[in-house]
């Protein structure tokens, strides 16, 4: 027969803080969630440092034995929850940003997130893999953030499982604001076509797109994300401009300033449990800040298999060759050269194949863009 259980997501204020800082305000979420009813409780990306682009988070990097994974465990027992949360993990020689649950016994499950975003590839690797928590809850599917863009990672969970969690901290990195040392401001506006075909797309991607996939598993699913407004420098910033100016000629006056830039926005609204429907049971609204929400799902009796095509992407292909390929390229001699710093891991590669690299990536995306947009061109004129 089918069961039910409570829910709850913690949305928390993305700006980083002290690790101490940042559990005693979870502690507080968690509890409140666990007081009225709450069996499964997830905390958003993240969760225990907040979110930059900046190599402090080489330094908050923490060990599985770690302050952050120590109280996840001890809160998971002591209140006799499932809790998941996520953090960049040390696991030596490398760096993951991992989703851990916790089970009331103790138990725990590890998910890596497989596609770190644009600029996370300096400070995180992703690995590549799905995990199944067989709880007592039930078998219980783990995602982070910009993985749930990917179609294949929902298929590779497609009758495998009875609930879904994902765990994400997106900044509104479609509605950006990129401030100069100056006080100049751009936004996504001055990137010609490509700022447009990409703004709000984050809003699309947690919301809609996220419910069709979660109605196409037929499970219920949790997410959580960050609210808040953060201001953070952005890591190689010259070469991030650069690989723009193709289509946005205009940008080219402020390449001087690019290393000092820094970017400016909010976070994507999406802390919600849907219904194995992809119906949003509850969600949060950024403007309610530091809370949490609660609901009830019908976990069913046997595992649902999908009976129609799987939904495509909505977001446009210029976001996946962006955010998967171009700018992780383009942050591999940040996450080397940090890891290097803090840890003396010598694996940096010799400087000129990361020109070379970083040339040939340039100069592919043009290409692409060019053709990309040529193709709009004549499907518009057809």
């Amino acid at each position: 027969m089918s069961r039910k259980i409570n829910i709850a997501a913690i949305q928390m204020d993305a700006n980083p803080a002290s690790i101490s800082d940042r559990l005693q305000r979870a502690e507080r979420l968690v509890v409140q969630a666990v007081q009225t009813g709450a069996q499964l409780v997830v905390l958003p990306e993240i969760f225990n440092t907040g979110y930059g682009y900046t190599d402090e988070n080489f330094y908050r990097a923490e060990p599985i034995t770690g302050q952050t994974v120590t109280w996840l465990k001890e809160m998971a027992i002591q209140h006799h929850i499932h809790l998941a949360g996520s953090l960049m993990l040390l696991d030596e020689p490398e760096i993951y940003n991992a989703l851990l649950l916790f089970a009331p016994d103790g138990r725990m499950w590890r998910y890596d997130k497989n596609y770190p975003w644009g600029w996370e590839r300096g400070y995180f690797r992703g690995k590549k893999g799905i995990t199944v928590a067989k709880t007592e809850l039930g078998d219980i599917g783990l995602m982070i953030c910009w993985d749930v863009a990917h179609p294949h990672l929902w298929r590779q969970y497609a009758g495998q499982i009875d609930l879904m969690i994902v765990s994400s901290c997106p900044p509104d990195v479609t509605n950006p604001t990129f401030v100069f040392p100056k006080g100049k401001q751009v936004t996504f506006d001055d990137f010609g076509k490509v700022g447009t075909s990409l703004k709000g797309s984050g809003r699309l991607l947690f919301g809609e797109m996220v419910n069709q996939q979660t109605a196409w598993l037929g499970v219920p699913a949790i997410q959580t994300v960050g609210t808040g407004h953060i201001r953070t420098a952005i890591p190689s910033g010259l070469l991030s401009l650069l690989s723009y100016i193709p289509v946005a000629p205009k940008l080219v006056k402020h390449l001087p300033q690019a290393n000092n830039m820094q970017l400016k926005c909010g976070f994507v609204q999406g802390c919600k449990i849907v219904d194995g429907w992809g119906e949003v049971q509850t969600e949060l609204e950024q403007v309610q800040g530091e809370t949490y929400t609660i609901a009830e799902v019908t976990i069913p009796d046997k595992k649902p298999r999908p009976n129609s095509p799987q939904p495509k992407s909505l977001l446009p292909k210029i976001a996946y060759f962006s955010s998967d390929i171009l700018l992780p390229l383009l942050m591999l001699p940040v996450y080397h050269r940090g890891r290097y710093q803090v840890f003396g891991k010598k694996t940096t590669p010799r400087p000129y194949i990361w020109r070379f690299v970083t040339i040939i990536s340039i100069f592919l995306f043009c290409l692409w863009l060019t053709a990309y947009f040529r193709g709009h061109q004549k499907s518009a004129q057809q």
